[in-house]
């Protein structure tokens, strides 16, 4: 069903059409949008998602809306019109309608009193244990960008360009210390409460991840909980990964002694674009120095919240803008970085929804672009389970110290074992560096 692990991983135009619909697509454009951005008639995506979901993209996209209302209900003190219109409704009657429809009862018998008005939404976001959270914030943690995001105490916060405006979200595991690892060990993970609402699957035991979304536009809540789940790879299934990577002596100390991996993504393609070539043969912190210096202005100051973020990383347009003294880097990969903003400017899409393989084929025709960078930006951006950077210096000294051939050709052979996962094993190879 949408939202199990399956659609977070398929490549094909069914399940690009689901994330793409929980991006909230269809709310802001219509099936016609989402039927042009996946290269398909409306006619011949509604039967494809008839045939295999039993239902085309109006009524997925009408139970999604049902869903954002009901959070918007109990999290907030909206009045139920506004609500409505902020879910994707078209009237108060169709969403009154599609509410009982989904729930069973009025949207006015789920009010709760007291609740502040300020743009504010406190969710928990649920996952499949186990998550090992050192493992998934400690990699965004050591990324940070200042200004633009941050770590500390356990919590990430960053700034983000929703639709219909600007937003800052903080994320942290709940019910663990600062540094915690919720369902690290087998044990705590059985001792997780199963999913309340049935959302993850009968049985499934489920975690949490605390989340406070600051939204300047209401309407931006379904594409900002999208965008969270997405960057920590909420929808994953760890057992089906993990029972696949211990298979592989080498790896199986690693997996027993941290289950629950996940694979960092992110919630702007371009912004993991160009990540990923400023980082092309630099450290870390290098790159985070480089990325700084191509942030615009201030564009949010915030007095009374110091820790929030102040400012956006850039659009391509912006990136473009730029004069040349701007790039702390070599004129090619400045090139590289202006090639990319222009395809991304002129239509090139790096999604949830796009097409793996034709995005690749894209990415690697552009100048300064090759297989390294097209699949840093596929495992990250596009969210692909299945890529090793077999060429990565990361991958080589993991390899070794986990006892892997460090050859590129050799490990690639050997990892094949790993498929369809192989992105997974990718992020244990790094920390094993």
């Amino acid at each position: 069903m949408p939202g199990s692990p399956q659609w977070d991983n398929r490549a094909d135009v069914t399940a690009r059409a689901v994330r793409l619909i929980g991006d909230g697509v269809v709310d802001r454009g219509g099936v016609p949008e989402l039927a042009s951005r996946l290269g398909y008639t409306e006619r011949h995506l509604n039967r494809l998602l008839t045939e295999e979901l039993g239902a085309g993209p109006l009524a997925l996209a009408r139970t999604q809306r049902a869903q954002t209302a009901k959070t918007l209900i109990t999290k907030t003190g909206l009045g139920l019109s506004e609500i409505a219109f902020a879910a994707g409704f078209g009237s108060i009657r169709q969403f009154n309608d599609t509410f009982r429809e989904v729930y069973g009862c009025a949207p006015s018998t789920l009010r709760r009193e007291g609740t502040p008005v300020d743009g504010v939404v406190s969710l928990r976001l649920s996952y499949r244990a186990p998550l090992h959270t050192e493992a998934l914030f400690g990699f965004l943690g050591a990324r940070t960008i200042t200004g633009v995001d941050s770590h500390a105490d356990g919590r990430y916060t960053r700034s983000m360009r929703l639709p219909h405006g600007p937003a800052t979200v903080t994320l942290w595991a709940a019910n663990t210390g600062a540094a915690g690892s919720l369902g690290a060990a087998r044990g705590a993970a059985d001792r997780e409460p199963t999913d309340p609402d049935g959302a993850l699957g009968a049985g499934t035991r489920a975690g949490f991840i605390e989340a406070e979304l600051r939204l300047s536009d209401m309407r931006d809540l379904t594409p900002a909980v999208a965008r969270c789940r997405r960057l920590l790879d909420l929808d994953a299934d760890p057992d089906a990964v993990d029972s696949v990577l211990a298979g592989d002596p080498a790896l199986a100390g690693a997996v027993a002694a941290e289950p629950g991996v996940r694979l960092p993504r992110s919630v702007d393609g371009f912004e993991m674009a160009v990540r990923a070539v400023v980082g092309q043969q630099i450290s870390v912190a290098g790159a985070r120095t480089v990325l700084t210096r191509l942030l615009p202005p201030d564009d949010q100051g915030r007095a009374d919240r110091p820790d929030l973020p102040t400012r956006f990383f850039p659009t391509p347009e912006q990136l473009l803008a730029l004069p040349d003294e701007a790039f702390s880097m070599p004129a090619s990969r400045r090139r590289t970085l202006r090639a990319v903003a222009e395809a991304v400017r002129d239509g090139l899409r790096l999604d949830a929804g796009s097409d793996r393989a034709a995005t690749r084929e894209a990415l690697l025709a552009l100048p300064g672009v090759g297989p390294w960078t097209a699949d840093y930006i596929a495992l990250r951006a596009l969210g692909d389970p299945d890529v090793l950077l077999t060429t990565d210096l990361g991958t080589r000294r993991g390899a070794k110290a986990l006892g892997l051939p460090d050859d590129p050709d050799d490990l690639a052979r050997h990892a094949e074992r790993w498929r369809p996962w192989r992105s997974y094993a990718q992020i244990r190879l790094w920390r094993a560096a």
